[in-house]
């Protein structure tokens, strides 16, 4: 299991999953997949929290959705945390732990389904469900570098889901590839007759769909994912607007005060209980008349139509998943005002009726994960992830390593069994210090006063790179890392703090030279 903090709520025991993999029928669409749920989805036998001890209760049976996935051959491995109530894009808000991203350096996990994903790109389950109403299905495969689907309102069922916004709540998918998230759907998806909820439909696919980018975005001043979206093309450029004013109604109009519908009473009974950013969101929805709500109803469907005439021009649009990043201190700094800038370019795809399917795209010249959304309207889902699938953006990293992942040394397989290659040998610019870490690791740190040290170039396929990070300790993280040849590459970085007391070996010009000089050279 996952040794990243406040991933996982609760398990099963290593002897009952045993024991439910030995049962499965090998003939089954997933057997020999295991996976996690999100831990506002009914399993039976694991309490069901929202991330609230108070609230929670355990169900006796799987919601509907889990079970199809266990009758097709799955077996599940336990519940993830996630932002309290499914309230937030941050995985911060919860008092069971708030795990980190994968790649490190202090990188939010993105939320609300934050175990979900981490649980997926760190390797420890094969797929996970999640559930998202602003994006929580997307904004954390974004900052975890996995697919992330977020179906069609009702293809696949909320009944036995805690309810945030009851009429947008949809149930997601997480997996490290599109042919996995879509396996899974196509076992997961289809009506359940006591779900009221619950739909079916299908779009004719489209083989070769009409691409819509948006004529202008804001990334916040983050000039690495603005570069990193000016990767993908399309064939139509169109006017975002209403989409984005229907996004603004989700958090700062009235369907704030849906959320009280269901947890309203909880909130007045027990205040105490929930934390109290999320309480401060949903207390909110107290200022909503039933007016506000009608007049917002009324504006959204103006808006419907406005997003209906944009699809008469294109079949899918393709945003930025996020605009920008933040570390967990930059969210602390302003909880709310940055979480909506998170769901920016995800909230209003629940409130307009669309499909949605989220890719990898590469990194950042600093080391962040980047993303690329497709968007299609109701039903287009299997259009989707035909694109996703045929189109990938960025299907490889370059990546540097100095020490222990070198050719020949210990470490080495863990790129090679992920379908890593080598691209060849290099040297960095001459402003870097090398450091033997008490952990017996080498640490690259930026110095001004260094040299040049050796490395390798390996290709890392874009979807291994998650689990291969989740190998790699504090204080290693991804960063930018400048060659001798004035270029830029993706590799590991170590904090400045862990240099204190670790030896200096920047002389030797590289680990391996360092290792045959002997450790007392």
């Amino acid at each position: 299991m996952s040794e990243n903090e406040g991933v996982w709520i609760s398990r099963f025991t290593a002897g009952e999953l045993r024991e439910r993999a030995e049962q499965v029928d090998p003939r089954l669409p997933l057997a020999g997949l295991s996976f996690a749920v999100k831990d506002n989805i009914d399993v039976a036998g694991l309490p069901t929290t929202a991330a609230c001890a108070d609230f929670a209760y355990t169900p006796e049976r799987n919601a509907p959705v889990v079970q199809r996935l266990i009758d097709a051959g799955a077996v599940v491995a336990g519940k993830t945390n996630l932002d309290q109530f499914a309230t937030g894009l941050t995985g911060t808000r919860s008092p069971y732990g708030r795990p980190e991203s994968v790649f490190g350096g202090g990188l939010i996990s993105g939320g609300s389904s934050s175990g979900s994903a981490v649980a997926v790109a760190d390797g420890t389950v094969d797929f996970a469900l999640g559930t998202d109403t602003a994006g929580s299905g997307r904004v954390p495969a974004a900052l975890n570098g996995i697919v992330g689907i977020k179906p069609t309102r009702g293809l696949l069922s909320t009944l036995g889901v805690v309810p945030a916004c009851r009429s947008l709540d949809c149930v997601s998918v997480f997996a490290r590839d599109v042919p996995t998230a879509d396996r899974v759907m196509r076992v997961a998806r289809g009506r359940v007759p006591e779900d009221p909820w619950s739909r079916e439909g299908r779009r004719p696919l489209l083989a070769e769909p009409r691409i819509g980018v948006p004529e202008a975005l804001d990334f916040f001043g983050d000039a690495g994912q603005e570069k990193a979206f000016a990767r993908f093309t399309g064939d139509v450029t169109v006017d975002i607007g209403a989409l984005l004013e229907a996004g603004d109604l989700l958090y700062r109009g009235p369907w704030v005060a849906e959320r009280l519908a269901d947890l309203g009473e909880f909130l007045a009974g027990h205040p105490d209980s929930v934390l109290p950013v999320t309480r401060a969101v949903l207390e909110t929805g107290y200022g909503f008349s039933a007016a506000d709500a009608f007049r917002a109803q009324h504006r959204l469907q103006e808006l419907k139509a406005a997003a209906g005439r944009m699809w008469e021009r294109i079949d899918v649009l393709a945003l930025p998943t996020i605009g920008t990043t933040f570390t967990h201190s930059e969210i602390d700094e302003d909880p709310i005002g940055r979480n909506l800038t998170l769901g920016r370019y995800t909230q209003f795809a629940n409130l307009l009726d669309m499909a949605a399917v989220t890719v990898p795209n590469g990194f950042t010249e600093d080391g962040r994960p980047a993303s690329i959304t497709l968007f299609g309207p109701a039903f287009s889902d299997d259009t989707l992830a035909l694109l996703a699938r045929s189109r990938p953006v960025d299907d490889t990293v370059l990546l540097a390593v100095v020490g222990l992942h070198l050719s020949g040394e210990p470490r080495n397989g863990d790129l090679l069994d992920r379908g890593a290659t080598l691209v060849g040998a290099a040297r960095t610019a001459p402003f870097y210090r090398l450091y033997h870490l008490p952990t017996g690791a080498p640490g690259l740190v930026r110095d001004g006063t260094g040299e040049s040290i050796d490395l390798e170039l390996w290709q890392l396929p874009a979807a291994q790179v998650g689990g291969f990070l989740a190998g790699i300790a504090a204080p290693l993280s991804l960063g930018r890392i400048a060659l001798d040849d004035g270029t830029e590459v993706t590799g590991f970085l170590c904090e400045a703090y862990a240099a204190t007391g670790a030896k200096d070996i920047t002389a030797s010009g590289g680990w391996r030279n360092y290792r045959s000089e002997g450790p007392n050279s």
